[in-house]
This record gives C-alpha cells, sequence and structure tokens, in this order.
C-alpha cells in the first residue's frame, strides 16, 4: 500500500474524533458540555495526522490488511496529540496553534470578557492544563475499542504507557534546557528531548502500536523501533530548521523559535561554534518576544555564518539514511513494506511546513 492511499482513510479519523466527543457529550451532565465542545473544535482545527496514519501503516504493514480496523486507535494518537499540544502551547506562552487561539488564550479572553472573579491569564491555564488531562481519557478509551483480540489491545496500551513516559521525560529535559544557559546545553542534551519527546510519539510508537494491533511479530517492532528513532530525530531536527524561520515563507509555518527561547540544536551549536558576534546576535533575540524582524534575521545569519544550519542538514541527511538503511536490511518487511516507510522517511524530512 502507498502512502498516499492511507490518507483515504483520513474522513474516517475525523467521523470517529467527532462521534468521539459527540458520544461523551451526550453521556456527561450540561454544565460539561461546553468545555467538550471547546475540546472538540480545538482537536478538529486540522493538522496532518501524521501520528494518524503513522497508526495504519503500522497495522498495515504487520497484517498487510485494510487498516481500516485500526482508525479508532489512529483517533486515539490525535487525541494524544490534543494533549501534548494544549500543554506545549501553555508551557511556550503561545498565541495561536492551526489558525486559532491557544485553548489557554481562548479561556483567559472568554474570563476577561465575562469579567469572571481572579486572574484571567491563571484561569486560562488552568483550564488548559485540565482540558489537556481530559484527552488521556479518550486516548484510553479510543484504544480500547479497537476491534482486536484483547492480548493486542492489551500490548497497544503498554506501548501507549511506554510512549506517555518517555514523552514525558523529553519534556522535562526540555523545560530544563530553557532555563540553563545556552553554553551549558549540549548536541547530546539537545538529541535527547527530540528522541524522547518527538521521535517516539511522533514516529515509532505510532508505528509500533499500529503493528501491535496487526499483530507483528517482535522482529518487525524492533525494526519500526530503530526506523522511527532515526527518522523521528530528523524529523524534529527539519522542524528546528523551518521553526527558526529558514525558508519560513516557503514553509507556512511558524517562525518564533527563537523569540520563545528555545534550545535548539542551530542555536546551541552556532553558540558553541560561533564567535563573541554570533553569540551577541542570538543573545539579542533568544527568548524575547518582542524581537524585531532585523534582530531576528541577524541572529539567522549568525546561525548561517557560524556553520550551525549546514550542520544541521548534515544530521538530517545522515539520520534519514540511518532510517533507511534499517529499512533496506529488515528482514521483516516485504518489498511494499520497504516502500511505503521510505515514502514515509521522505515526508518526514523532505517537508517543506
Amino acid at each position: 500500500m502507498e502512502f498516499e492511499r492511507l490518507t483515504e482513510y483520513l474522513p474516517r479519523v475525523e467521523a470517529t474524533l467527532a462521534a468521539d466527543y459527540a458520544s461523551a457529550r451526550k453521556a456527561s451532565a450540561p454544565p460539561f458540555r461546553g468545555y467538550l465542545d471547546r475540546s472538540r473544535e480545538f482537536t478538529l482545527r486540522g493538522g496532518k495526522r501524521f501520528r494518524a496514519l503513522l497508526v495504519l501503516a503500522g497495522y498495515h504493514l504487520a497484517s498487510r490488511k485494510d487498516p481500516a480496523a485500526a482508525v479508532p486507535a489512529a483517533a486515539a494518537l490525535e487525541h494524544f496529540q490534543s494533549w501534548m499540544l494544549v500543554h506545549d502551547d501553555i508551557i511556550d506562552h503561545s498565541e495561536t496553534r492551526r489558525g486559532g487561539p491557544t485553548l489557554h488564550r481562548w479561556f483567559a479572553e472568554e474570563h476577561r470578557r465575562l469579567a469572571g472573579q481572579g486572574e484571567s491569564d491563571a484561569y486560562g491555564v488552568g483550564m488548559g492544563i485540565t482540558l489537556g488531562d481530559l484527552e488521556e481519557s479518550f486516548t484510553v478509551e479510543a484504544l480500547l475499542g479497537v476491534r482486536a483480540p484483547a492480548p493486542r489491545r492489551l500490548a497497544a496500551l503498554a506501548e501507549y504507557v511506554r510512549m506517555t513516559r518517555l514523552t514525558a521525560f523529553g519534556q522535562l529535559l526540555d523545560v530544563r534546557n530553557g532555563a540553563v544557559e545556552v553554553g551549558d546545553v549540549t548536541e547530546a542534551d539537545v538529541l535527547l528531548v527530540h528522541r524522547l519527546k518527538s521521535a517516539v510519539y511522533t514516529v515509532s510508537a505510532p508505528l509500533r502500536i499500529g503493528a501491535i494491533l496487526g499483530g507483528a511479530r517482535p522482529a518487525l517492532l524492533d525494526d519500526l523501533e530503530a526506523f522511527g528513532l532515526a527518522a523521528g530525530v530528523a524529523f524534529q531536527l527539519r522542524d528546528d530548521v523551518l521553526g527558526t524561520g529558514f525558508d519560513a515563507v516557503a514553509s507556512g509555518k511558524s517562525a518564533n523559535d527563537l523569540a520563545e527561547g528555545k534550545r535548539t540544536l542551530l542555536v546551541v551549536r552556532a553558540w558553541a561554534r560561533g564567535g563573541e558576534a554570533e553569540r551577541a546576535a542570538i543573545r539579542a533575540v533568544l527568548g524575547r518576544a518582542n524581537a524585531t524582524a532585523p534582530e531576528l534575521d541577524h541572529a539567522r545569519d549568525a546561525i548561517r555564518t557560524s556553520g550551525s544550519l549546514a550542520y544541521s542538514e548534515r544530521r538530517i541527511a545522515t539520520l534519514t539514511a540511518e532510517a533507511l538503511r534499517v529499512v533496506r536490511r529488515s528482514r521483516s518487511l516485504t518489498s511494499a513494506g520497504r516502500t511505503l516507510l521510505g515514502e514515509v522517511a521522505d515526508r518526514l524530512v523532505r517537508r517543506r511546513s
């Protein structure tokens, strides 16, 4: 099955997500329905649904069958993604997400509009955290709803637990990295965050959850893990390049990483290898929400001249080659399966948005 064929299942994923919220709304008391509506609106705003597609891919790779049976699990990963995005937006003080206000900002503005008691921003954060947490119940419920033998569903839940724990570990390290001097953050620190926070829940775990539900043997699960971690870190390094503003016009992606103070490999490497002029340019914008466009351009020039941008591109290429080497050498994949994972790698690292 080609990757493009998997996208034909996305309307079913969207319908499943909508049905999940409708079912919860019907079963809930009236005071909670407006909050569920807000969660529904946030989740259904859009997104590439890449994690959902990888669940479907994993199921097909393991079973060699139509992946329709895995649609509830694909929806589960999108509920999980909403949970992560809501909390990430709070941590990063983000204002917008997918063309609309972040969830915590929406509630803060509603609090101001209604002249509520207490501090509006604190109210928004509290509501956002809680509604983010609520998405876990949807995630688990959706995984339990897959029509697969009970041992497979139990194993998929165990993989979900592992994914959640590792993602949280990665987030802890990411927050910690943002609280220390840039010079104290190493390349190894950055790549460990990317491995735990991004590669696991973006690539390897979705593939493995789908494959587990499809009856995968351990050798295939090992190959998907190795592929997913290499391709997933490459994906995040590409995301950092776009998020720092390189090729921002073509990508259409928000380029706020410098202003948000993120310790990306671009920044850490430029700080370590650049001179004082490069460090001064980066220092002038890092973590400054009001940094001007010329200041940000100057910082990006510093990243280029330090060689950091070229280094990140080389790391992306090396990791992509590593992922494809896993695919090429796998004895668990069919020829069609190798082609499918090759397409996955291409879409992960050669994207422009």
